[in-house]
């Protein structure tokens, strides 16, 4: 860091679908906290429904004015006092919700489920990632090893950590057909991970084609096609007429979600990632006299996330081959924008290296 800077650039969504570039100071890490220069921070779809559009959240999920962006990567170059663990020099990813740290769920590692009145989210009610500089604390960090890219690991606390999270507790081997329904980001790391976890085939819908190509293109499904009216037939059809054993629904969307259900065999296990809308369906034939099972799933915990970041490295996979955009600070606007059409992979604000 150069000694003699004293100020950053920095970004702010104050609604109305608008990004702000304000100059601001850099700030000093305190006790347990650091300094991190950041190389990548990327877009996640909640900044783009709750708080680019219009500030939709009240409480713990309200946006406070801060500098935004939630999914962030970088390098620590300065530390305050009283670190235990990480030191100048080292590469991290944020855990995107610094949490009391003393409640039961923050005991468990799922700071996000944290309600004391001291949760504060990266980039909703404390500064993010889309800046120059971001200041952390120490217990928020998870160590980014040298094979991967800060690109990979700004996806890894949202993104991909809120995927393994649900994947691991519908549970995914090779005996499994998936179904993911919605090909956004998450719908595409949710495919990305299942073949990761050995799943037999992985089968992908959404009501988007330029989402569809990129899910073809990246090779990620075996067999994609429209979240239409003839696509439960479809997947009957390629299932032998029993459905699969898992479903992954990305969509937030009552139809989505209800494909997700009928579209699962007896016995068979589905997952709610996609935030926002309703869910309409019968309860009896469509999954009680079924024996299935919906789980819901929000982000993941502290120690998963680590877990998430070993096997990514072992499986030798990348999270950073879903970017199909990258912007400098400067055209941040530009990423929000594109982002906001939904007709686009993961878009990356990047520094430095990652900019190529």
């Amino acid at each position: 860091m150069e000694a003699t800077k004293k100020m950053m650039k920095a970004a702010y969504l104050p609604g109305n679908s608008t990004v702000v570039l304000k100059d601001v100071e850099i700030p000093t890490p305190g006790h347990g906290e650091v300094l991190i220069k950041m190389k990548a921070s990327t877009i996640c779809g909640s900044d783009i429904r709750a708080i680019y559009r219009e500030h939709l959240g009240k409480g713990p999920e309200g946006y406070q004015n801060k500098i935004c962006g939630h999914e962030p990567s970088g390098q620590i170059v300065r530390c305050g006092p009283g670190l235990r663990r990480f030191k100048e020099g080292d590469r991290v990813i944020i855990y995107h919700i610094s949490g009391c740290g003393v409640c039961n769920d923050c005991r468990r590692g799922y700071m996000i489920s944290c309600t004391s009145p001291y949760r504060r989210a990266y980039g909703w009610q404390r500064d993010g990632g889309m800046a120059e500089y971001l200041l952390a604390e120490e217990k928020d960090l998870v160590s980014l090893p040298d094979s991967l890219s800060y690109s990979d690991g700004a996806q890894v606390a949202c993104g991909f950590g809120t995927v393994y999270e649900g994947l691991e507790k519908i549970g995914i081997c090779g005996n499994h057909d998936v179904l993911i329904v919605g090909l956004g980001p998450v719908g595409l790391a949710s495919a990305m991970l299942a073949r990761a976890l050995g799943a037999r085939r992985v089968l992908g819908v959404d009501t988007v084609e330029a989402r569809m190509n990129i899910a073809r293109e990246k090779r990620l499904c075996d067999d994609v096609f429209p979240s239409d009216s003839s696509a439960l037939e479809k997947i009957l059809d390629l299932t032998n007429g029993n459905g699969v054993e898992r479903a992954v629904d990305c969509s937030g969307n009552t139809y989505g979600r209800q494909l997700a259900i009928r579209a699962t065999r007896k016995w068979g296990n589905v997952v709610f990632i996609g935030e926002g809308g309703t869910c309409e369906f019968t309860p009896s034939p469509d999954i009680i006299h079924g024996q299935k099972t919906i789980y819901g799933s929000w982000v993941t915990n502290l120690w998963r996330m680590e877990e998430l970041v070993e096997r990514i490295e072992r499986w030798g996979i990348h999270p950073e081959d879903l970017i199909t955009h990258r912007f400098p600070l400067e055209h941040v606007a530009d990423g929000f924008a594109l982002m906001n059409e939904g007709k686009c992979g993961k878009v990356a604000i990047c520094f430095d290296e990652e900019l190529k």
